[in-house]
């Protein structure tokens, strides 16, 4: 299960999917994870576009997706950035 499908479904973190080992994976790794499957689909994204562009590809409906997926998965990063920062401002703002 990718890191993405992980954030998504919710699943705890120290669970292998279908086993129920305990793993140890820390926020950290699926964090670092999922940036990694959002930077590969930035790359296979180009990497579609460079081929429409020379001919190699002459798919353009494909193309299209890929850039969309490399899209979407920016986006929910980004959104992701912003409650983590929206949240850590809140903690600083509490009085102790």
């Amino acid at each position: 299960m990718s890191p993405l499908e992980i954030l998504q479904t919710g699943q705890k973190l120290t669970e292998q999917p279908g086993t129920g080992k305990e793993q140890k994976t820390g926020f950290a790794d699926l964090l670092k994870g999922a940036i990694n499957e959002v930077n590969a689909l930035q790359n296979e994204s180009q990497e579609a576009k460079v081929q429409l562009v020379t001919g190699e590809a002459e798919d353009l409906h494909q193309v299209m997706i890929a850039a969309e997926k490399a899209n979407l998965a920016f986006q929910m990063t980004v959104q992701i950035r912003n409650k983590v920062v929206e949240a850590y401002q809140e903690i600083m703002r509490m009085q102790v």
